[in-house]
This record gives structure tokens, C-alpha cells and sequence, in this order.
């Protein structure tokens, strides 16, 4: 095929499919054309170029086949041209000699193969996406933003690899997982862009914008994960009263990894009265305070994390739980994830007005993304939300602060 008949014939089918002749729903007379601009053909207009010549044989070649019918300026044939016209009652013919199946066609077996997998994969992030999906190609709406329609195998190995995270019980590396899965190493790494997406829109992740994060929620890990511990109390790893450390001991504390987590119990002292959970790492590291047990979040927490706080909790249900983190969306964002996986009753800690106002001089502006994501935050907040106040000093300042600007 031509290079410019292949373009050409691809282009008018590429308006056919997007408009409603291809669903047979169009209610008025409706004509798919190629229009030859400067735009559209930049080198037909190219006085240097021999592609004049060319385009005018190509385009007499498909008039003469059936495909188009074209319409010359001015009426003047073989003189410059206006448009190609697709010849809709050959649309069939066209489609086979180009090789491509008419997306209706890819349509209804998508459909249809969405239906098999939502009733093998039925995990609830999964199942929302797939009804999304569905819903979504029968409207006649495009879903390219998650996946292609020729490719069968991508589409089955998508399902199947949000499907697995969501039920994924034991703690491995996105490596291990993904031979576990596919039988290749590197697979679940191809497809973590589009799953990061996914479950951002239907698992509940709205907020978290680290793909790797939202895996090791799952227990799915790129790297070993280390809670950071420092403070007062200590640590027991497994049965064995005779193994305990003393946190007080290490000055910047320690790295316990999510493998060990698990085997972990924490015994505070009779003066620890605080729990702080910390979101970054370098004020983990600067940061102090008596009568504590300080645990590096590391952003948003995942189940490692959970189940430590939750374990803690369950020890120390009296003590004062507090959460340190930026002063800004985000970090308020943070926050309420912690409160609600958690289910423990966390207050805001060094993320005032107060902090605003001291630290004035190293507060960021807010950016207009910022004030949309602050708008919708307030519009969230309840009437006794304990940070309303903050977000409205943010709003009327124009301003955000880290939490690293804050010192101890």
C-alpha cells in the first residue's frame, strides 16, 4: 500500500470511528472527509517537492478502486484538491484492505471479554474498574488513557495484576511477585504506571502519588521497607522477654524491616505518654522529645506501618497519639489516611498557625494547584474539624510550610 494511501485511508476511517455513521445513530446526512490543507498535507503545498504528482496518482488510484470520491477546487479536476470523501457503502471493503478490524468490531469483543474476566477476578478494585470499562466502550467513549482494545493479552494481564495485588497476603519484592504472577521478572514493572492510576481512581489511593507506595500497601515492595523507631521503650522481637533493646539507648534509634515487623512488640516505659508519628525522614532524624516513642511515616503509612501503630495502640490505648507533618494539603491529606486506616484518634501536632507564623520567612507560596486541592479540602472538612482554622490562615496567606522548617 501507498505511503499516502495507507495515511489517507487511515485518517478517514479515524473520522469514521468518531463519529456516529460507525454506531449507524447519526440523525442527519453526515459526509467523513480528508480535507487537503497545509496542515493536514503540508507537502502538497511544497513548490520544491515532487509530492504533488504523487498525491494526485494516489488519490485518482483510490477513486478508481471505490474507496473515495474526490472534490477538486473550483470544480477544476487534476488541478488542486479540496477534499477526499470516504464512500461509506465500501467502508467494509476498506477495512480489509487496510488490515484493520472496525472498532465496533474491537468493541464488542472487549466488552465480551470483560464480562469473562469480571467473573474470574472479582476483587473489588477490579470489579469497579471493569464495570468502568464497560460502561465506558458501550457509551462509545475512548478508554486508550488505560488500555488498548487490539491488545487482548495487555488487557487480561492488567486485570489479573490489580485482581492479585488486592489479595496479596505475603510480604515480597515487585520482582518475586511478578514471576509468581506472569512467569517474568520484569512484567508487573511494565504495567505499574497503569495499576498506580487504577487503583488511584477505584481502590481508594486518591491521594497517594508514589506508585511503589501504593504496592507496599499490598506488601508488594521494590525495596526492603524499614520502619524507624526512636525514643523511649523497648523492643522484643518474638516471644524472648530476655531480647530486649532499649530505644533510648540508640540516639538516631533503628531501621526494623517490614519482614520483621511482624515478630515486633514495643513495651513503653511508665513515662512514655506520647506516640508521634513523623512524615519525613530527615526531622525523624533531627527531631527529640521526652516521654516518646517517634516513628518515621515516611508519607502516606502501609500495612507495615498500620500494623505497627495498631499494635502500639492496643498497648498504650491512653497515651497521647499525635501526627507531625507538612503544613499543607498534603500533609493534611496524610493525616486523615492515618486517622481513618488506623482507626486510632491522631491530633495535628506542630502544624498550626502558630508554626505559619513563626516560621513565616521559609513558608512557600501556593500555587494555583495548591489553592484548588486547599478549596476542596475545606469544602471536606467538617464543622469540628480541628485544622479548619489552619486552612483558612493558608487560604488567606497564600502559603504552605515544611515541616522541616519547623525546629525542636
Amino acid at each position: 500500500m501507498a505511503l499516502y494511501e495507507k495515511r489517507i485511508l487511515h485518517a478517514l476511517l479515524d473520522s469514521y470511528e468518531n463519529s456516529l455513521l460507525s454506531r449507524k445513530e447519526n440523525k442527519v446526512a453526515v459526509h467523513i472527509c480528508f480535507p487537503v490543507t497545509k496542515k493536514t498535507m503540508p507537502e502538497y503545498f511544497d513548490e520544491s517537492s515532487l509530492a504533488y504528482e504523487d498525491i494526485h496518482a494516489c488519490v485518482r488510484e483510490m477513486e478508481c478502486k471505490g474507496f473515495v470520491t474526490v472534490q477538486w477546487k473550483k470544480g477544476k479536476e487534476d488541478h488542486i484538491l479540496q477534499k477526499i470523501l470516504l464512500r461509506e457503502e465500501n467502508v467494509d471493503i476498506i477495512y480489509r484492505y487496510v488490515g484493520r478490524i472496525p472498532r465496533i468490531k474491537l468493541e464488542n469483543n472487549t466488552i465480551k471479554l470483560l464480562a469473562d474476566l469480571e467473573e474470574k477476578y472479582k476483587t473489588p478494585t477490579a470489579t469497579a474498574f471493569l464495570q468502568y470499562l464497560t460502561a465506558r466502550i458501550s457509551g462509545g467513549q475512548s478508554v486508550k488513557e488505560y488500555i488498548d482494545l487490539e491488545d487482548k493479552q495487555r488487557i487480561h494481564r492488567l486485570i489479573k495484576a490489580v485482581s492479585a495485588i488486592e489479595a496479596n497476603e505475603k510480604t515480597c519484592y515487585i520482582r518475586e511477585f511478578s514471576i509468581r504472577l506472569f512467569g517474568d521478572s520484569k512484567e508487573m514493572e511494565s504495567l505499574l504506571g497503569v495499576t498506580g492510576k487504577i487503583f488511584r481512581r477505584f481502590g481508594g489511593k486518591e491521594g497517594e502519588t508514589d506508585n511503589y507506595s501504593i504496592l507496599a500497601d499490598y506488601s508488594i515492595y521494590h525495596t526492603p521497607d524499614y520502619v524507624y523507631l526512636k525514643g523511649e521503650g523497648t523492643l522484643y522481637f518474638g516471644e524472648n522477654d530476655n531480647t530486649g533493646l532499649e530505644l533510648s539507648r540508640l540516639r538516631q534509634g533503628i531501621g526494623v524491616s517490614g519482614e520483621d515487623i511482624g515478630t515486633l512488640r514495643i513495651r513503653s516505659k511508665p513515662t512514655t505518654r506520647k506516640v508521634i508519628t513523623i512524615e519525613n525522614l530527615t526531622t525523624f532524624f533531627g527531631w527529640a522529645e521526652e516521654d516518646s516513642i517517634i516513628i518515621y511515616l515516611g508519607g502516606y503509612h502501609n500495612t507495615v506501618r498500620r500494623k505497627l501503630l495498631q499494635s502500639i495502640h492496643q498497648h498504650m490505648p491512653t497515651a497521647q497519639y499525635l501526627h507531625f507533618g507538612d503544613i499543607d494539603v498534603g500533609g493534611f491529606e496524610i493525616y486523615e489516611d492515618l486517622c481513618r486506616k488506623t482507626q486510632i484518634t491522631f491530633q495535628p501536632y506542630h502544624m498550626g498557625i502558630e508554626e505559619l507564623k513563626t516560621y513565616a520567612r521559609y513558608a512557600k507560596k501556593l500555587t494555583v494547584n495548591d489553592r484548588k486541592r486547599l478549596d476542596e479540602l475545606i469544602e471536606k472538612c467538617t464543622e469540628n474539624c480541628e485544622y479548619r482554622d489552619v486552612l483558612d490562615y493558608m487560604k488567606e496567606k497564600g502559603i504552605k510550610l515544611e515541616q522541616e522548617c519547623v525546629q525542636r
